[in-house]
Parts: C-alpha cells; sequence; structure tokens
C-alpha cells in the first residue's frame, strides 16, 4: 500500500461555515486545528509507506485521529464514527462536509506500523515539540515522552468490546442449539446482560464502571468455559465454532488479569456522558419491545422467575 496524501490544504470554506455555525465557541477539536493549523503532515510519515499499490487513508489524518480518539477516550468503531459524522472533526481534518469516512479497522493497521521501532516515540516528540513552537506546552529541561500508555489504552477500550461481543456469540451459539444444558449452566440475567450487541455507548462508563464490567465479563467468560470443558459436559459442546473462538480469545484472559492491570489502569477513566432523553408511551415501548430480540433475550425471558 502506499501512502495516501491530503495535508496542505485549507479547511473547505462550506465545512468551516457550518462548524462555527453549529460551535460558535468552537471545540477542543476545532482549537486544534486552529491553533497548529496542520499537526501532522504526510511528508512526516515518508518512510513508513513503499511507493507501490492502490493509496491508502493519508497518515497525517490517521495520527491526528488517534489523538482525538485518545483524547475523549474512544474505541475504533466510535472514532471511525465520529471522522464520518462530526462536524468539529470534520473542521480539524480539513475535510468536506460529503467526504467519506473510513473503515474503523483502519486505525487498527496504522497502529501496527505506529508501534514498528521507535516509530511512535517520534512520533510523539514531534507533536510536543510543534506544541512546543505554537506555544502551548512550556519546556522546563528535559522531558522523556512516551508513547505506550497511549497506544495501550485506545487497544484496550476496542479490546473490551471485542471480548464481550465473542461472549455473546458464544452464548447466542449454544442457546441455539441445546438450550436445556445452557440453562444449567447459566443464569437467566445473563439474557439481559449479553442479549444485544455489545457497543460502546452502552458499557459502563468511568474507571470503576469499565473495571467492574471486565471483571462481570471475565467472570461469565470463566464459568462458561469451565462448565464446557468439564467432563461431564457433552462432546458436542466443545465442538461450537463460537465456543472454540471465545477460548482462544479473551473472557479466561480477563479473568486471569483481573484488577493488576486493569482496574488500576488510569488511561481506561471515561469521562460523564450526557444522558440522552427517553420518549416515553406507546412508541417508546414499541421500541424497547423491538430492541428486545435474539435467541438470548428470549431465553432469558424464558426462564426468569
Amino acid at each position: 500500500m502506499s501512502m495516501g496524501r491530503v495535508s496542505g490544504g485549507a479547511i473547505p470554506a462550506v465545512t468551516a461555515r457550518v462548524a462555527w455555525a453549529a460551535c460558535p465557541k468552537g471545540t477542543p477539536a476545532m482549537w486544534v486545528r486552529d491553533k497548529l493549523q496542520e499537526l501532522f503532515v504526510d511528508s512526516d510519515f515518508a518512510d513508513w509507506f513503499g511507493g507501490d499499490g492502490r493509496h491508502g487513508v493519508s497518515p497525517a489524518r490517521l495520527a491526528l485521529v488517534s489523538v482525538l480518539q485518545y483524547a475523549e477516550n474512544l474505541p475504533d468503531r466510535q472514532a471511525a464514527r465520529a471522522v464520518a459524522c462530526r462536524i468539529d472533526w470534520k473542521y480539524a481534518l480539513g475535510m468536506d462536509l460529503d467526504e467519506p469516512g473510513f473503515d474503523h479497522s483502519v486505525l487498527s493497521e496504522f497502529r501496527d506500523r505506529l508501534a514498528e521501532g521507535d516509530r511512535a516515540d517520534r512520533l510523539l516528540q514531534m507533536m510536543v515539540d510543534r506544541l512546543a513552537t505554537a506555544g502551548l506546552v512550556k519546556r522546563r529541561g528535559r522531558m522523556r515522552t512516551d508513547s505506550t500508555h497511549v497506544l495501550a489504552a485506545v487497544r484496550k477500550l476496542s479490546r473490551v468490546e471485542l471480548v464481550a461481543e465473542t461472549l455473546r456469540t458464544a452464548l447466542e451459539a449454544l442457546v441455539r442449539v441445546d438450550e436445556v444444558w445452557l440453562l444449567g449452566v447459566i443464569t437467566p440475567e445473563w439474557g439481559q446482560r449479553y442479549g444485544r450487541p455489545i457497543r460502546y455507548e452502552h458499557q459502563p462508563k468511568g474507571q470503576t464502571g469499565v473495571s467492574d464490567y471486565l471483571l462481570q465479563v471475565g467472570g461469565d467468560g470463566m464459568a462458561l468455559l469451565q462448565a464446557v470443558y468439564h467432563s461431564s459436559a457433552p462432546a458436542w459442546v466443545q465442538a461450537v465454532a463460537e465456543v472454540e473462538l471465545a477460548a482462544g480469545l479473551g473472557p479466561a484472559v480477563l479473568a486471569r488479569r483481573r484488577t493488576t492491570a486493569l482496574a488500576g489502569d488510569q488511561d481506561l477513566q471515561g469521562t460523564a456522558q450526557p444522558q440522552r432523553h427517553t420518549p416515553t408511551g406507546q412508541r417508546a415501548r414499541g421500541r424497547r419491545r423491538r430492541a428486545r430480540t435474539g435467541p438470548l433475550v428470549e431465553f432469558g425471558d424464558r426462564h426468569s422467575t
């Protein structure tokens, strides 16, 4: 893949006009653009890519997205959605309003390139130098820069969603195959906990909330795997593809790690989220009924007391 290039251009006039009309006081993302113009330029990444192949997403754009993603504590899926949908991010990135975003997997691929050698630390030092030149940070002697915790925090947010979704997929496969056996392993409350696809916006926020959620998922995953691989379990249970995936991926890992590496990680601390208005009446009840679909939710409803 060759390097995509977008840096060096001005903010589209329509994007600037709409952004300031919608956010008269600006936002942190808009302030970054106004203070620094372009925090990164594509030439900073010239040695990361070959000269052949199709053009990818601009690395300068992906680097700035990664900074905004870390600042707002967003997993990859939400960050990619912000690029496509949020006006202030389009302003910061110099994008046209109708310019599409990119698949969230591109961010993970960019981090893989970033993690090679000392690229991450060199890029972070470059960013600090430009912030100092712009007068946004002051130099006080020698300062050690280390990007490891930034990369780890963003990866962990996406990993939480991945592990919980893997457990949910395994449970749905088991409830379709043999609901009676599964009833002896889990409680109906699991149907409420894992009945819907796992998404970041539905997960607890804040350090304590995330830590408790991780322990819950880890404990549930370990309990399920212990039952699956118990000598009394039917042989077919271990042969379910989704169960094999869960066994090899994450719940057991989370359970082993416990709070040593997760609960004490300050990088997981989220910000308070605005509460959404919930409509009332028959229309709202209909929406809730439509959301409560899927074999796990139905399992919980059938067996709840």
